[in-house]
């Protein structure tokens, strides 16, 4: 029997988020019922929210906990607390390879919130139905469903607030540093963009212990927490000469470089500011998803790779748990980045989020 809950709905076109209510699905075999109780803010929903042409309901990054289950859900039980994260398939190639962010279907998945039983998550009360799955979440709502894939059971002493950004922004950053730029301890790493994703890079890369690690940004405020978490050095992302700034520290240039901050000069920068074999990731480029960039080319281009960074490539069972333990033993104080809005406040944090006067925008749900 479908559940009525309270969503919020962005119209499409990049209209800010309303409050309505809405009837939630029941769960298919494989899914779950959470009920919310934080659920962070991430440049995507707004990103995505922008190109949208219709209603959705967004948010990728829930923590709640269970009260209902699908008939095949046998790992998790009413009660459960847990953090969601990024919908896969479980079943294709590369995800029974180990690699489940790189999933074949991810993004009919994630960005398009298919559902395999093929009913609308969510429906007003007029019968019209309305966008979710967003993630295998859209938790910019009371409620959401999640599959018994994209949930992880987090422990009683974690709080929601601090455990939701675990399920993209922070498993992102640190990901990246830990699994896919292969920088070692002693190495030198350069983070461009301080905000959620950047800052759980450099707090990954003081963990592994890379020296020297630069952190990049426009804004001195980022900067100056970058330096508290972990950068041993900053630059100011505006300087017409990244890459030689990069240099004169590094001497010989970085062995990985994480752009996340996607425009043309910070990827020409990145490039050139690599030692040969070192490791660029980035986690958006300049143009769009389907514009041509242009690569620096070069030496450059024959003498380091370039890697695109989806969730930091992680298993998140088994990934999730190791950054609960870094941040319960103050390695990994990502609560820092962490401000707190009512849900119905939800438009006020969309702004915040834009404006870039709140790192890590979360939402709160009461009791």
């Amino acid at each position: 029997m479908p559940r009525e809950i309270k969503a919020a709905v962005c119209e499409g076109g990049g209209a800010p988020p309303r409050i309505e209510t809405l009837l939630l699905d029941d769960p298919a075999p494989d899914e779950m019922v959470i009920k919310v109780a934080a659920a962070g803010i991430c440049h995507t929903d707004l990103g995505i929210a922008e190109w949208s042409n219709e209603p959705r309901v967004f948010g990728h990054e829930g923590a709640g906990t269970v009260i209902a289950l699908g008939r095949d859900v046998s790992d998790f039980a009413i009660g459960d607390r847990v953090a969601a994260t990024f919908g896969y398939c479980g079943t294709c190639p590369v995800c029974t390879a180990g690699r489940p962010a790189y999933c074949v279907d991810g993004i009919a998945l994630n960005v398009e919130g298919k559902r395999d039983c093929q009913r609308p998550v969510f429906t007003r009360p007029d019968g019209s139905a309305v966008g979710g799955a967003f993630f295998q979440q859209s938790c910019f709502a009371s409620h959401a469903l999640v599959t018994k894939r994209n949930a992880v059971k987090i422990p009683d002493t974690l709080d929601f607030v601090a455990a939701a950004p675990l399920g993209c922004g922070i498993q992102t950053g640190a990901g990246a540093v830990f699994n896919q730029l292969d920088v070692k301890a002693g190495e030198p790493i350069v983070i461009i963009g301080c905000g959620t994703v950047g800052l759980a890079a450099i707090m990954a890369a003081k963990i592994i212990g890379c020296d020297p690690i630069i952190g990049v940004d426009l804004e001195e405020d980022r900067l100056t927490l970058a330096k508290e978490l972990g950068a041993t050095h900053t630059l100011d992302g505006s300087i017409t000469d990244l890459s030689g700034a990069i240099k004169q520290i590094t001497a010989v240039g970085a062995a990985g470089v994480l752009d996340a901050a996607g425009t043309q000069h910070t990827f020409e920068q990145s490039v050139h500011a690599l030692r040969p074999g070192g490791t660029l990731g980035t986690l958006t480029l300049p143009g769009g998803f389907e514009d041509p960039i242009q690569h620096p080319g070069g030496i450059s281009f024959l003498t380091t790779r370039i890697v695109g960074v989806i969730e930091g490539d992680a298993v998140p069972h088994e990934f999730l748990p190791r950054l609960i333990d870094y941040f319960q033993n103050g390695q990994m104080p990502f609560d820092r980045l962490i401000e707190t809005f009512p849900f119905e406040n939800i438009a006020d944090a969309f702004a915040a989020m834009r404006d870039k006067s709140v790192i890590k925008p979360v939402l709160t749900f009461g009791a």
